[in-house]
């Protein structure tokens, strides 16, 4: 099968699953080879469940395949842009973390080779945050709200994160504990390109899009590709040594603090099963052993 007519496919399945008798929680606009991907779910502030997560990876493997699109702005409706897991599904599953959709995500996977630019509405929390971390330009509204959510809900917080933006060890460890920070702080350390007013949003991305048509075809696929060649990543001894620190301690604090989350209460977290755990703390020397 021909690209086109691949993509065409793969647009005919997304389409007839997203325009049934409900709103669809991915919506997509064209404008000439720019396509706008906009999550819909605005009453959730456009948290990942399974159906969204399913139709965001149609949507990208339809991108990826279509010869007559470029480059992708990628947005949300609402006051956000993406709020992470649905806690609430998670709740329902009895499992914490959401469930990966059964097909290939090209945007998460790495294997789109085409330039997404995040158009951030709003709240970018813990997934949402990941979804702008993978994008290779950002501009976002002066009131957008980030947060790598991962030491509220996991035994380990998100310790790459800063590592991956190139940003100085008190920063990154800001990230990984969990606090907030301002789309003002993130423009002036350097992790978005352009602060906009909420009704310029759209045109100034639209306008870096544009801009990305004007080079050579080659030049654009092969200067993204390069450069996300280059983005650092922690070797295989520290994912190791991070492997062992998401299963040290009490697995019951998971679905607690989603619980604590849902119900709008403290946690009330153990811990420990062993509280000498505590000082028993996995390291390079014994993952290694």
């Amino acid at each position: 099968m021909y690209r086109t007519d691949r993509a065409a496919a793969i647009c005919a399945t997304v389409t007839s699953a997203m325009w049934g008798d409900h709103m669809a929680v991915v919506e997509t606009e064209r404008h000439g080879q720019i396509l706008v991907v906009r999550m819909n779910r605005p009453e959730r502030l456009n948290a990942l469940n399974q159906e969204m997560r399913t139709r965001l990876a149609e949507t990208w493997s339809a991108f990826r395949h279509d010869d007559s699109l470029d480059v992708a702005i990628f947005t949300g409706t609402g006051r956000g842009f993406c709020a992470g897991e649905d806690m609430k599904e998670s709740l329902q599953r009895g499992v914490p973390g959401g469930q990966r959709p059964a097909i290939e995500d090209p945007f998460m996977s790495g294997a789109l080779e085409k330039p997404v630019i995040a158009a951030v509405n709003g709240y970018a929390m813990g997934g949402g945050f990941m979804l702008v971390e993978r994008t290779d330009l950002r501009v976002a509204v002066r009131e957008a709200v980030f947060e790598v959510s991962e030491a509220k809900r996991w035994l380990l917080g998100g310790y790459n994160h800063g590592h991956v933006a190139n940003l100085p060890y008190p920063i990154a460890m800001e990230m990984a504990l969990g606090f907030r920070f301002t789309a003002e702080r993130f423009y002036e350390i350097g992790f978005l390109n352009r602060l906009v007013e909420a009704d310029q949003l759209i045109p100034s991305t639209l306008a870096m899009a544009e801009h990305l048509l004007t080079l050579p075809p080659a030049s654009r696929v092969n200067t993204v590709h390069m450069m996300r060649q280059m983005r650092p990543a922690p070797g295989p001894e520290m994912q190791g040594l991070a492997a062992a620190l998401r299963e040290h301690g009490a697995k019951s604090d998971l679905m607690e603090s989603r619980a604590a989350f849902a119900e709008k209460r403290a946690p009330n977290f153990k811990g420990w099963d062993n509280p000498e755990d505590c000082y028993r703390l996995p390291t390079l020397d014994t993952v290694k052993s």
